[in-house]
């Protein structure tokens, strides 16, 4: 099996020791990614929907990277600090996914890296 780690400077850096994604002969596995701006390297102050947007365009930049984009992706997890955010995050979600929707999972965390309030991963077809 093939397996080779994917970077793109258009999302953020790795905040530890992996990849920002690894991608196999026919699959692409995102590591969870944040809300952080890749301009600053920081999460800007902002609304649950802002963050969502940035997680989202960093994802879309690491597919982009690997050859592919979120049209392909097959299974998503959320991971929220709080469940009360979900309906905006699926109102943001909708905005980079469309039907037939990937399989998805969200789940409410105790805490996220940096403090972040919402944290995403993907697995998408290349």
């Amino acid at each position: 099996m093939n397996r080779t780690p994917i970077q793109s400077p258009k999302a953020p850096a790795a905040i530890g020791p992996y990849s920002q994604a690894i991608a196999t002969d026919t699959l692409l596995f995102t590591s969870g990614t944040l809300a952080i701006d890749p301009k600053i390297g920081t999460i800007p102050e902002g609304t649950i929907e802002e963050h969502a947007h940035q997680v989202f365009r960093n994802l879309a930049a690491v597919a982009e990277a690997a050859g592919t984009n979120l049209s392909r992706a097959i299974k998503v997890t959320v991971y929220l600090t709080d469940m009360a955010d979900f309906n905006q995050v699926n109102a943001v979600y909708s905005h980079y996914f469309q039907q037939p929707y990937p399989a998805r999972s969200a789940v409410e965390v105790a805490a996220l890296p940096l403090g972040a309030d919402i944290e995403v991963e993907a697995v998408l077809a290349l």
